[in-house]
């Protein structure tokens, strides 16, 4: 078999022995870490006479074993010290190895040990990561996730050191132990850990502490480690984050999360109540409060529990990962760790998401840890499926379902189109050239649509019921995705397995066409359901959700099957004619579906229907259609039609209130295949849209703009608050959007003021990239100014790279090439390679429809494959539809590729070198086309 990925399934096989215990202590310096490890081990059996550990780019000092004499090789090249004991070891018999080793911190290697951004005048900030094969950087051990263990670990390091952190409960408190350096020891015994999930950093944070109290009494500390120079409010706003994060998993997930709603949300408010009684110091309240508080808890069954004495969140300014759990310590970036003046709601809405997604994993992924790295799928789905619950407590269910149903949607980046193209991996995927290649939008968003399909069919209760017994029953163990589908199938008496092989083990999607009719005579109305089976696949099994609606938008009928077959026909029997037809309501199947509507249903259901999600699509439809009619005829004007429903809906305040400016997302894509990968015409297009509408309705634009300026002003502190208001804010800054493609005086003044005068960052970042792409004669200096001033702050830095890389303007790529080469630009940066190289290359009307684009693209894909192969790989996947592009770029896109190819180490840089191999292998016309012309590509 011809290897395209390193690694396979049959790779990962049973540990010949059980891991039991490290006992760790490291000496941590500048430049490098001595460390030194006693690993018990116990084996099965079998017996053994030799023992192969996990050891990447460490200098071995010293190797021994207790009893035995050992000999043993260091294979550098396939990262492994093989121990030899000269004899045989029997089985069921412990052992503990002592290895002396010295690991050293990179810039750019964001694995093992590295260097995160060090305040001024304080020792080097060094932390680890150890997803999935970190740990191996930095201690020789097995490195597999079914290697669960406890812990011991000493750090000794820099006194000047404010934290000194690691897993699990301080049994030694920091001390100095002379010479400058200072001494703590930890011990993780509650909790067996994966080495994955192990943390170790040495850092100058401020820390800020606040207690969590259940509603029966028991406490743990929460803790915020971020920047010396943080402010007390943004602090103080990310544990409020955090505490309502941990109390709403507490109360709002587990067996019986449905039953007893009421209570659960009494509790909810009455803890904030007692809260503010303790922060008043109200002593006397609070008795009769807690009193309350320990009844009504007794009452219930609750959801997961902290087991730790601390739960801490360390900013983390430099890694590939927004978040990782660690057992007792979550990173996540630290631009997004707080809401700082600077943070954008999009940022916002990302804090409140990966807070809980954290939380949750120290029950999903470390009490309950997955099988092998083709598990990851399962720990991350479960995981997103919970937090997508909290997101939609604090921002509205339909408003996060429509979020999410964007992300799938989305032209380029989105679901449905990564999965579409050239680069697409199966959820459990045929192999993997490195685990950070499991980091997808296939492991985050498909793979938790694949879990809400099982609970649509499950039902919500059995599905939790379900949920809860597999934590249970593999508590403290590993499991499989087989054992997790055993669990849900035995709890609900349903069979997931032809469900779950093909939804697991296949690229894409489903495409339904749907075909309806009606015999009034009867009264029986009939849906025709036919899926697209892929060449050499097998049809998709769903739930499929749908309504029959009046003209009024009541539901007729609503119906729910299990379509398990290629075509399908549901019979509604003694019904009335419905206006229109409702399908795949909240998007409960992942999929598309294709389907020959008017346009006068269509109109009536974005006004009518019931499903908010249903509401969208038919929008979405009609769009579709007119970027269609414009592309057909240059010339053509935008209809009445769409600008009316456009005025409408953005008139509509309930409607917006709920749903935000998001419901109005005009994307640059339509659903035709053959016109999807036309980039700057689809771009022009959008422009001729909104222009149109601007057009058409200024004055009504400009008091709607008004109106939600003093609407997104927030009247207080809150969560739900914060919530509205950035729905509100959506909405304004749309409009001022759409007002911006006048490109007049007067609209550049509007973009001015609202720059100057913005009270948040989303609407100063909206204002300026508004006036960046217009005519302004001093948009150049504009930009100069706003870059000084946001290089000074890195949450403003990312933000500010990712506006200008995304311009359309005719100056981007000069404006990238001179961001890039300014002393600001920190290329082993993860956010600076996101936001500046990553935002360029989804300019894919410039980066790959330009020729001054693709020199510069080719040069960044050089330059970052050496230093991150992680970004190079997330960005390589906007080469997924070259053979869907015009042919006028078949020939030097694929050049870039196999220049790539020739130019790349392989053994260096795998997963670099592999998706072009995937890539090229998925374009096989463009491929042809370069051969012919400059011979075949020996490495594809």
């Amino acid at each position: 078999m011809e290897r395209i990925y390193k690694y396979y399934p049959e790779d990962f096989g049973e540990l010949t022995v059980k891991v039991i215990h490290m006992d760790l202590l490291f000496d941590v310096y500048d430049d490098h870490t001595y460390v030194s490890s006693d690993l018990k081990v116990r084996t099965l059996g079998e017996p053994i006479a030799s023992l192969d550990l996990n050891c990447r780019d460490l200098e071995i000092k010293k190797v021994s074993c207790k009893d035995h004499d050992v000999s043993y090789e260091y294979r550098t090249d396939e990262h492994i010290l093989s121990i030899g004991f000269g004899c045989q070891i029997p089985a069921d018999t412990e052992l503990v190895i002592h290895t002396e080793t010295v690991c050293k911190p990179t810039w750019n290697v964001l694995e093992g040990l590295y260097y995160d951004e060090t305040p001024a005048g304080a020792p080097p900030q060094q932390i680890t990561q150890c997803q999935q094969w970190g740990f191996q950087r930095i201690v020789p051990c097995i490195d597999d996730m079914t290697a669960k263990c406890t812990y011991t670990t000493t750090i000794i390091a820099d006194e000047r050191y404010t934290n000194l952190i690691t897993n699990g409960d301080v049994v030694e408190n920091k001390h100095s132990v002379g010479n400058g350096r200072a001494k703590i020891v930890y011990d993780n015994s509650v909790t067996p850990m994966a080495t994955y999930l192990f943390f170790l950093g040495v850092g100058t944070y401020r820390t800020f502490t606040r207690e969590f109290e259940y509603p029966d009494g028991h406490t743990f500390d929460l803790e915020l480690l971020v920047p010396p120079e943080s402010d007390v409010y943004p602090a103080e706003k990310a544990l409020d984050v955090l505490y309502d994060s941990a109390m709403w998993t507490y109360l709002f997930t587990g067996p019986e999360q449905y039953n007893d709603i009421d209570k659960r949300k009494e509790i909810y408010d009455l803890v904030r109540v007692r809260d503010a009684l303790k922060s008043e110091g109200k002593s006397d309240d609070l008795v009769f409060l807690r009193d309350e508080l320990k009844k009504l808890d007794s009452s219930l069954t609750m959801g997961y529990k902290y087991t730790g004495t601390v739960y801490r969140e360390i900013g983390m300014q430099n890694s590939d990962f927004g978040g990782m759990e660690n057992v007792g310590n979550t990173t996540i970036t630290t631009n997004r760790i707080m809401p700082y003046p600077e943070t954008t709601d999009p940022s916002f809405e990302y804090m409140v998401r990966v807070k809980v997604h954290e939380y949750y994993h120290n029950i999903n992924g470390s009490e309950v840890t997955g099988w092998s790295p083709f598990e990851i799928w399962l720990n991350e789905a479960v995981t997103v499926h919970i937090e997508h619950q909290f997101h939609a407590f604090v921002f509205g269910e339909n408003y996060s379902r429509l979020s999410n149903v964007l992300d799938l949607l989305a032209p380029g980046v989105g679901t449905f189109a990564l999965d579409s193209g050239a680069a697409s991996m199966s959820i459990v995927p045929e192999g993997f050239n490195d685990p950070n290649d499991l980091i997808t939008a296939v492991t985050y968003v498909k793979a938790p649509e694949f879990v809400r399909m099982l609970e649509t069919l499950m039902g919500k209760e059995n599905f939790a019921r379900a949920l809860d017994i597999y934590h249970k029953k593999f508590s403290h163990s590993n499991a499989t995705g087989s054992d997790w589908l055993k669990t849900m199938e035995e709890s609900s008496g349903m069979d997931f397995s032809e469900i779950s092989e093909t939804w697991l083990a296949q690229t894409k999607f489903p495409m339904v066409h749907i075909d309806t009719s009606y015999d009034a005579d009867s009264m029986f109305f009939t849906l025709d359901l036919h899926q697209e089976v892929p060449e050499g696949g097998k049809y998709w099994e769903f739930p499929f959700v749908a309504a029959l609606v009046d003209e009024d938008g009541n539901d007729i009928v609503e119906i729910s099957e299990w379509i398990c077959s290629e075509d399908a026909n549901i019979a509604i029997e003694n019904v009335e004619a419905p206006a229109f037809v409702s399908v795949n309501r909240g998007y409960s199947f992942y999929g598309k579906v294709i389907r020959e509507v008017s346009d006068e249903e269509l109109l009536l259901q974005v006004r009518k229907d019931s499903d908010m999600i249903n509401r969208f699509i038919a929008y979405y439809t009609l769009l579709d259609r007119e970027k269609m009619r414009l592309m057909a005829d240059p010339q053509a004007k935008v209809s009445e039609m769409f600008i009316e429903l456009f005025n409408d809906l953005i008139d509509d305040d309930v409607l917006m209130e709920e749903m935000g400016g998001q419901f109005l997302a005009i994307f640059e894509s339509v659903e035709d295949e053959r016109l999807a990968h036309r980039y700057q015409m689809l771009f022009d297009v959008k422009k001729r849209i909104l222009e149109g509408i601007a057009r058409n309705n200024t004055v009504s634009l400009l008091n709607l703009y008004h109106k939600y300026l003093k609407v997104s002003i927030p009247q207080d502190d809150t969560l739900e608050e914060h919530a509205r208001v950035i729905k509100a804010r959506q909405v304004k800054n749309t409009v001022l959007r759409i007002l911006a493609t006048l490109d007049t005086p007067f609209v550049h003044q509007l973009c001015n003021k609202q720059f100057v005068e913005a009270s948040c960052a989303s609407d100063r970042l909206v204002a300026f990239d508004c006036y960046i792409n217009s005519s302004a004669e001093d948009k150049m200096e504009f930009l100069e100014n706003f870059m000084e001033e946001s290089r000074k702050n890195l949450v403003a830095w990312e933000a500010f790279l990712s506006i200008v890389a995304g311009n359309s303007s005719s100056d981007a790529v000069s404006l990238v090439r001179n961001i890039e080469a300014s002393d600001s630009f920190r290329i082993e940066q993860a956010n600076d390679q996101r936001a500046l190289y990553g935002g360029f290359g989804r300019n894919r009307k410039i980066s790959l429809q330009t020729e001054s684009g693709r020199e510069l693209l080719q040069s960044i894909l050089l330059k970052l494959a050496s230093v991150n192969e992680y970004s190079t790989t997330n960005l390589l996947n906007i080469f997924a539809n070259i053979d869907l592009m015009e042919d006028e770029y078949h020939l030097p896109l694929v050049s870039i590729l196999a220049e790539m190819l020739d130019s790349l180490d392989a053994d260096k840089v795998p997963s670099v070198y592999n998706r072009i191999r995937k890539l090229l292998q998925g374009a096989p016309d463009a491929v042809g086309v370069y051969e012919a012309q400059f011979g075949k590509i020996k490495a594809i």
